[in-house]
């Protein structure tokens, strides 16, 4: 019994014993690896931290680089357009008078605004007088017509009679002289009824050749002569023009043949034409000389008014770039273009013609360039940049 008791009491000192050091075992396990985790969490911080930093460096030198735009501009056809200003006028305008006599304005027969053909008749002038003087000349040429006639017959008959020897030869001659003064009367007879008949026509106010009516200064019952002046005023052929004031320089660039547009003040409505004429000379006042823009009719076209013109002398192909792309200094114009390594190069460029479209470029770019378009003031020759190029609307 007593030995029985030993045992059980030995085996029940035992087992807390092996708890104990498995619990221990437990700890220091658990110890370890809290011990493992925080190091290798400082050392993922570290490295962490580290390509933050070098990140980070990165970022700022790239937040250092500035942005710019640009754009291959490539090269197109650039005309080039002279403005000016002028009055409208008839081509070729014609006054007309009187031409004959004159005497009463019997009939007005056209209005401003009529076109009229050549030898048309404008105006009649009373002509009762003129017409009495003309059928008396008509009779005085039949009357000479008849003597003529009765003194070739009187010539002939003498001419039967010389072989029997009834008329001498100087009666002949006599009768020869009679028809010949007798055929002269004739002739000045029709030439002073021509003459009284060609008087008569000019009479008539004509128009002297095909056109336009664009005044009218004679009223019926008028008495009108060779000083009355002015009493029609013609366009010929109906043409208009622009007398077109440029100045100097422009001039110089005109040319006959140049295509222009016309827009008459207060219209929208534009006018296609022909320079066909460019002063020979300079007004020594305002420096300015003519060009004569010819235009075909139209209603709206009216001599006297105003109107405004842009006329093409030409057009060649070119390096367009807008306003903002062109730098200016001492040394003179010049852009900016990048390189292979996207660093600004100064390249010094010759400016053209300005037109709606930009700046022409007339040397020092051949069209193929990365050109800076905007921020160039602020840039320096081999500053590394940004491009974002421009796209093409």
């Amino acid at each position: 019994m007593f030995g029985r008791r030993e045992r059980l009491e030995y085996s029940g000192e035992e087992a807390p014993k092996s708890r104990r050091w498995l619990w221990i075992t437990l700890a220091l396990v658990v110890v370890i690896g809290i011990a493992a985790y925080f190091m290798m969490g400082k050392q993922d911080g570290a490295a962490t931290k580290a390509a933050a930093g070098k990140g980070g460096a990165q970022q700022a030198n790239q937040s250092q680089i500035p942005t710019v735009t640009i754009a291959i501009p490539g090269r197109q056809s650039v005309q080039t357009v002279i403005s000016g200003t002028g009055s409208l006028a008839a081509k070729r305008e014609m006054p007309v008078g009187v031409v004959g006599e004159g005497g009463l304005v019997t009939r007005v027969l056209v209005e401003p605004g009529t076109w009229v053909a050549k030898g048309q008749v404008l105006a009649t002038v009373d002509r009762s007088v003129q017409v009495q003087t003309a059928d008396s000349l008509a009779a005085s040429v039949r009357v000479s017509e008849a003597d003529a006639k009765l003194a070739q017959a009187n010539l002939d008959r003498a001419k039967g009679l010389v072989s029997n020897g009834f008329v001498s030869k100087a009666d002949i001659d006599r009768l020869t002289a009679a028809r010949d003064q007798a055929s002269a009367r004739v002739r000045v007879s029709r030439a002073q009824l021509a003459e009284t008949q060609a008087r008569n026509h000019r009479l008539d106010i004509r128009a002297p050749e095909a056109g336009l009516v664009l005044t009218r200064q004679v009223e019926p019952g008028q008495i009108v002569s060779g000083g009355s002046g002015v009493l029609f005023r013609m366009a010929m052929g109906g043409q208009m023009e622009l007398r077109a004031q440029l100045a100097e320089a422009d001039l110089l660039r005109t040319h006959v043949g140049s295509t222009a547009q016309v827009t008459p003040t207060g219209s929208t409505q534009v006018f296609s034409g022909t320079v066909w004429q460019v002063s020979p000379v300079i007004d020594p006042s305002t420096r300015q000389g003519i060009a004569r823009i010819q235009l075909s009719y139209d209603p709206a076209l009216r001599p006297g008014g105003f109107a405004s013109t842009q006329i093409i002398t030409g057009a060649k192909d070119a390096v367009i770039l807008p306003q903002s792309a062109i730098q200016t200094d001492a040394q003179g114009n010049y852009v900016y273009t990048l390189d292979a390594k996207d660093q600004a190069v100064r390249t010094p460029v010759v400016t053209g013609e300005v037109t709606d479209a930009g700046v022409s470029i007339a040397q020092g770019l051949a069209g193929s360039e990365r050109v800076v378009l905007t921020a160039g003031a602020f840039l320096n020759p081999g500053q590394k940049v940004i491009p974002q190029l421009l796209k093409k609307q």
